[in-house]
């Protein structure tokens, strides 16, 4: 592909200075116009050392108003960076609605420098093509304008620009170890780059190759291409309904064929007093130890919590923490998102919370919140819980291939369990707070929510990331249940660190 290239296509002065004035106003209006319709904007650059990345991000930031971009210098992962999966940084720099991000350099790192360089084994930088392709679909599906540029030069350009950089001593330290290296292996940098431009060019994640021997060229063409993405967007979103958010209606009242995962479950299990005493003590001393164990290891953990209303989970997960070392985990409770929250992508505010290698995130509610809530209330439209099924499944993988054990519960009551205690909170003053007219109104949906449970439950219990199922009448058994299953899960996942 790259050695069909035209390296010498060129501009003139003249046409620049006819054109160009134009586009950056023009940009100035694409910008505000993505601020009023709430379009996020990625713009990425790769493209060899020395091809122009910092010029011609120069030239857009000069462009644009400073309140509503951000450039990200991509460097070396620092320590925080390396002790969580390697596409957390990205997930974290994703720009809100209405903003640009722009990368100088990127996720890409992984399947061109740690490549070549052999900073990953072949194995991590193979698996990190899926990585990549998930996240950038799931962008391109949230309604992300995503701009991929790669800055092309011949190894001969590449030689010449290093030497005049080394000749001013202003510039000279921008030639150094790493970039007298890459271009030592030019031709083993050719090989992964046409691999990547191969593998990732995707209809909604296109690449743009921009022959940058000149740099007016570069500057014209890479204009243009931004203005046409966020242009093609913003016409989508004018042309396009608006989405239909409905509740989700009450389900026929005729009776299944068959019994569903939950009709199976086994509420009557139970566990006298002085036998939950006994196991939860000596539980609880094993879980003291393999957190100690998982700190050594740097083995992370994510423990999710599902569970209907009043089902305990509350005091499940008291019951875990009470004999860990509090240093050593997070209990994160999800509730409804922010506004800044909402102005990212769903998934945004879960990554920011994926926890370091050797420490536990504990999570009250969860990712799931789409695919139930929000399903059931009507929050999300059909196309979007719908593929929240490929995309949780995507982010619990991407933490099992970092090392990350995941645990998921759903706690399962029957709904005359539920009333009883709904009932008994109202009837305790000091528990009343537990209670409130959205716990009744979710009550009245039963059959919704039993629907989305079913089906959230049959399609995200992966051979990485399976669903446990509480049976939480007994609350007692529920919680013996529930540390002996992430003592087991972090015993196993010990073993394969």
């Amino acid at each position: 592909m790259l050695e069909l290239l035209d390296l010498d296509r060129k501009i003139s002065k003249t046409a620049l200075e006819r054109t160009f004035p134009d586009m950056k106003t023009r940009l100035g209006d694409c910008q505000r116009a993505v601020r009023a319709a709430g379009v996020p904007v990625v713009i990425v650059f790769e493209g060899w050392d020395a091809a122009g990345k910092g010029t011609i991000i120069n030239h857009l930031a000069q462009a644009l108003d400073p309140r509503g971009f951000k450039v990200h210098p991509v460097v070396a992962a620092t320590e925080a960076e390396r002790a969580r999966p390697w596409m957390w940084r990205f997930w974290n720099a994703l720009p809100a609605a209405g903003n640009f991000a722009i990368f100088d350099r990127s996720w890409y790192g992984r399947v061109l420098r740690d490549r070549v360089e052999e900073a990953v084994h072949e194995g991590q930088w193979r698996q990190a093509y899926e990585e990549v392709e998930e996240f950038e679909r799931q962008l391109a599906d949230s309604g992300v304008v995503l701009v991929k540029f790669w800055l092309h030069v011949g190894r001969g350009e590449q030689k010449r620009r290093f030497k005049r950089i080394r000749q001013d001593p202003a510039t000279a330290w921008r030639v150094g170890k790493q970039e007298r290296r890459q271009h030592r292996k030019y031709k083993e940098w050719l090989v992964a780059v046409e691999e990547m431009l191969q593998r990732t060019d995707r209809p909604h994640a296109p690449w743009t190759v921009v022959e940058a021997t000149q740099e007016r060229f570069v500057r014209m063409k890479v204009f243009e291409t931004v203005l046409r993405a966020v242009d093609a967007e913003l016409d989508r979103r004018r042309r396009e309904p608006p989405p239909s958010r409905q509740p989700m209606p009450e389900p026929p009242a005729a009776p299944p064929a068959q019994p569903t995962i939950l009709d199976r479950v086994d509420l009557k299990q139970s566990l006298t007093r002085p036998e939950y005493e006994k196991q939860l003590g000596a539980l609880q001393e094993r879980l003291f130890q393999l957190e100690h164990r998982l700190y050594t290891a740097r083995v992370p953990a994510v423990i999710v919590y599902e569970g209907w209303d009043a089902a305990g989970k509350g005091g499940n997960i008291r019951r875990l923490t009470q004999g860990l070392d509090p240093r050593g985990y997070e209990v994160v409770p999800i509730g409804v998102p922010t506004t800044e929250e909402l102005a990212h992508h769903y998934l945004w505010r879960f990554w920011r919370q994926v926890p370091k290698a050797g420490h536990i995130a504990i999570f009250d509610r969860s990712w799931y919140g789409r695919v139930l809530v929000e399903r059931v209330e009507g929050l999300s439209t059909e196309a979007e819980w719908r593929r929240a099924f490929t995309e949780v499944n995507q982010f619990e993988h991407q933490l099992v291939e970092f090392g990350t054990a995941v645990v998921k519960f759903w706690l399962h009551i029957d709904q005359e369990e539920q009333l009883r205690r709904f009932q008994e909170r109202q009837g305790n003053s000091h528990r009343q707070w537990k209670i409130t007219g959205e716990d009744w109104r979710n009550r009245d949906k039963w059959k919704q929510y039993s629907v989305a449970v079913v089906e959230m439950l049959e399609r995200t219990s992966t051979t990485y990331a399976p669903w446990t199922i509480l049976e939480a009448d007994c609350k007692l058994h529920a919680r013996v249940k529930a540390l002996r299953t992430v003592a087991d899960a972090l015993e196993r996942a010990l073993d394969r660190a």
